[in-house]
């Protein structure tokens, strides 16, 4: 023993303790076992305190060689380094596989976490089976281009705008009049500019820019004149209107479009609500500053998914003064858009400004699901799904009465929510993505009012103007010549380019005008003398073989002047022959 100790008379506890221990190989949190500790109760304690206690309670000259016995408390959290850390709460322990866990969001909704692929947790309303199709009226009178479109601005509107027209010229004009074959060829004319790009009004009659067709519909003064007076409500009465309704200067025409709209055709299971922004850089009060094009009137639109058929429309006028207090925007637009089409199983489709949980409840009321994104600040949405980091492609489900909500990674720093109450059971692709069902049927059908808005674009009649209701007519002729397009190709089983579509239904609007002009022309030759004056001598009207020849006959039949080398038997032009 006095060896020992004259030994160990050099070396200190802690060069004795180092040699037995291995202080790699402690833990952060355990409790001390030693013969003079036993006396102790055991408590939490952190390294440095047990480091602390085995250097002052153990005696190394006691030990004979023996190892101090450390035991891992299994039962215990991992403490903290510091003191005050180690008294902060500790986080709640996880459920189990197979448990139910709760959690109640800020609104009181209570949703309970699910695994992917366990379901169904709800039963969802019977899904309308049926693809969009025509009406039995529209079947019946749809026979041609013009037809199609003259079921959404019928002759009673066209009516309404000539007649609107022709009292706003005449306060000016008293001779003026227009009917309702030139305010036809007055569309057919803004179709072509759609189709027939120029840089200018003036270069679609020039020599080197211009339509043949257009030039012969009309000419380009009375085109500019018709577009000056266009008008489409009753002037003397617009003020007392104006002041219950924003959009008196076309409300009328545009109520009767909207319900053409809705009676012609049926739409499919899926529908697609979104908005559109026509752009315009006109006066008015209710004009949107936002992209894509900065300047603009805002629509709220529904879409049929597989056609792309305009289903129904409103016009964002500012403030609802009728909407009910509390109400959302979001929810009210969603409601009245739906309204024709509820009850009957279909699904609509929203993005993030319109999803809510309140909508969908809404909805479902009405056999009507819903399939949208959410953002992760609604407080109906549970706050453990707002944490920043996730692992990539990792699910996370959530139901509550009658919906469930879907949290999925697509990156690391990137969460997608998206709501559902047409889905009672989450699943899963076998893929490296690993997308939920409702993440692709989102994608799929989240697409309905944006491609419509594309198709419009790509062939759209809107021109420069300083008047509102101009521009609005613009984008009803638009989406008529849109809608009227689905309704031919389904009534007549014809598949047809949409600008061969465009261009055949510009020549049928102005054929009418076209012969009627014709007609006056040749009645306004045969009034006059078939030979000129005494004296006098005309230019050749045929100009089959010559370039400005000298005449003094007129063709037999045509009654144009037609010189020698024009000629035919008979004094006939060679064209009548």
């Amino acid at each position: 023993m006095q060896n020992r100790a004259g030994n160990g008379s050099e070396l200190t506890k802690a060069s004795c303790l180092t040699r037995r221990f291995s202080v790699t190989r402690f833990l952060k949190n355990f409790v001390v076992k030693e013969a003079p500790l036993q006396g102790m109760k055991m408590q939490r304690i952190n390294t440095q305190q047990a480091l602390e206690m085995i250097l002052d309670g153990a005696n190394p000259w006691d030990s004979d060689g023996e190892d101090i016995n450390l035991q891992v408390d299994s039962d215990s959290e991992l403490s903290q380094s510091s003191s005050d850390e180690e008294t902060a709460p500790q986080p709640k322990k996880r459920a189990r596989l197979g448990t139910d866990v709760t959690e109640t969001a800020k609104d009181g909704t209570v949703w309970h976490e699910e695994q992917v692929g366990t379901g169904p947790h709800f039963t969802p309303p019977s899904p309308y089976n049926a693809d969009g199709e025509p009406t039995a009226e529209a079947r019946r009178s749809i026979t041609s281009r013009l037809q199609s479109f003259l079921c959404f601005i019928t002759l009673d509107m066209l009516g309404i705008i000539r007649d609107c027209t022709v009292q706003h010229a005449k306060e000016t004009d008293v001779d003026w009049f227009m009917g309702l074959s030139e305010l036809m060829a007055f569309i057919s004319i803004t179709i072509m500019r759609g189709i027939i790009r120029v840089p200018s009004l003036r270069d679609c009659w020039s020599k080197n820019l211009g339509s043949p067709r257009i030039i012969e519909t009309m000419s380009r003064g009375r085109f500019q004149n018709i577009m000056h007076h266009l008008r489409f409500d009753d002037r003397d009465t617009r003020s007392e209107r104006a002041q219950t309704d924003k959009f008196a200067a076309i409300s009328n025409i545009w109520g009767l479009f909207v319900t053409n709209c809705i009676t012609s055709y049926i739409p499919g299971r899926h529908i697609t609500i979104d908005e559109q922004l026509f752009p315009s850089k006109t006066r008015c009060c209710f004009l949107q500053y936002s992209k894509p094009d900065k300047f603009g009137i805002k629509f709220w639109v529904a879409c049929d998914l597989k056609t792309k058929y305009v289903c129904n429309i409103l016009p964002y006028l500012g403030k609802d003064p009728t909407r009910p207090r509390g109400e959302r925007v979001s929810e009210s637009v969603v409601m009245r858009l739906m309204e024709p089409f509820l009850d009957k199983g279909r699904n609509v489709t929203t993005d993030n400004f319109f999803t809510s949980l309140s909508l969908a409840k809404q909805l479902l009321s009405r056999n009507t699901t819903i399939l949208g994104t959410v953002n992760k600040i609604p407080q109906e949405i549970p706050l453990s799904t707002r944490q920043m980091h996730r692992n990539e492609f990792t699910t996370q489900v959530f139901s509550t009465t009658g919906a469930t909500l879907t949290v999925y990674a697509p990156k690391r720093k990137k969460t997608v929510y998206v709501l559902s109450s047409m889905h009672s059971m989450i699943q899963t692709q076998d893929t490296t993505k690993k997308k939920p069902n409702t993440i692709t049927l989102y994608n799929t059908t989240k697409c309905g009012v944006a491609v419509m808005d594309q198709m419009v674009r790509e062939y759209t009649v809107r021109a420069g103007t300083r008047r509102w209701p101009v521009a609005v007519f613009y984008n009803m002729i638009d989406m008529a010549a849109l809608n009227a397009h689905v309704l031919y190709q389904l009534c007549t089983g014809r598949q047809e380019r949409r600008v061969d579509f465009l261009l055949e239904l510009a020549r049928e609007l102005a054929q009418t005008h076209v012969d009627m002009k014709k007609a006056q022309k040749e009645q306004l030759f045969r009034q006059q003398p078939s030979t000129p004056q005494l004296g006098k001598r005309g230019k050749c009207q045929a100009k089959i073989k010559c370039k400005d020849n000298h005449a003094t006959v007129r063709c037999v039949d045509c009654y144009r002047y037609t010189c020698g080398k024009c000629r035919k038997e008979q004094w006939q032009c060679q064209d009548c022959e």
